[in-house]
């Protein structure tokens, strides 16, 4: 294993994190503290508590996994789009540096700007809403699998993208829909049976559910049935990444 190669890689992904701050700390931590106000002071007077939960405390970990999953996506895509839309990624792929290197520099760059942006997000609910961490081993858990999950998912769209539209399709219109309706919000115990059902086949609820529990111990779906379903969803990016690398998939045509 090439070290030396893996931490080059990830320095520069992270220092471009340090050039583009706003972007990429301030901006989200922005709009999150929005949400705060018009959900937690406009909504949270009319809805006290969700099982139990202050409802500004309830939506903290729905925020913090919206951020979560959306960034690491985008840090991601856009960290191995740029190489392949400039071309210096033949450069990349001509030196002595394995297809397991690139992927750990480019992916762990992304999985740690969305872990450091995550737990800023959470200490920044501290002075909106009073917080309470149950476990927070595994909520530190839940936070890095995510990431490092949605990392490799937003890798493998800066592989297939041809052009910045289709880097930003699956993003906004897909992803980010599926994350205001996978329980961020609100409990899906409150929807009726039919929708209930529907929302089991949404993947975000798993996560929101599990990391949710790491908090306050209430949960949608059980616990180990959310870890599982986030390790799935890693064992399927990890399995994709390698086909990709194998036969060569928009990497080296």
């Amino acid at each position: 294993m090439n070290w030396r190669a893996v931490w080059a890689i990830y320095t520069f992904e992270m220092a471009r994190t340090g050039r583009t701050i706003f972007q990429s700390i301030v901006s989200p931590v922005l709009s999150t503290s929005l949400y705060f106000v018009v959900f937690g002071a406009a909504i949270g007077s009319r809805i006290t508590e969700i099982d139990g939960v202050p409802y500004g405390s309830f939506i903290v970990p729905g925020l913090i996994m919206l951020t979560l999953l959306t960034q690491s996506v985008m840090n991601a895509s856009f960290g191995i789009y740029f190489p392949k839309f400039i071309g210096t990624i033949y450069e990349l792929l001509s030196a002595p540096v394995s297809y397991l290197e690139i992927v750990l520099g480019y992916v762990g760059a992304a999985a740690t700007k969305s872990i450091i942006l995550g737990l800023i997000i959470l200490a920044t609910a501290g002075f909106f809403v009073p917080l309470r961490i149950a476990h927070p081993v595994w909520m530190l858990g839940f936070l890095v699998l995510t990431a490092v999950s949605f990392s490799l998912f937003g890798f493998i769209i800066g592989i297939w993208a041809d052009g910045f539209e289709k880097l930003q399709l699956i993003p906004l219109l897909v992803l980010t829909p599926l994350t205001f309706l996978g329980g961020s919000f609100y409990s899906i115990s409150v929807l009726p049976p039919f929708w209930q059902t529907v929302s089991l086949f949404n993947p975000i609820v798993y996560l929101v559910s599990g990391f949710r529990w790491s908090f306050y111990e209430v949960a949608d779906v059980d616990v180990s049935i959310s870890l599982a379903m986030t390790a799935v969803f890693l064992a399927a990016c990890l399995v994709t990444v390698w086909w990709i690398f194998k036969t060569g998939y928009k990497v080296k045509n």
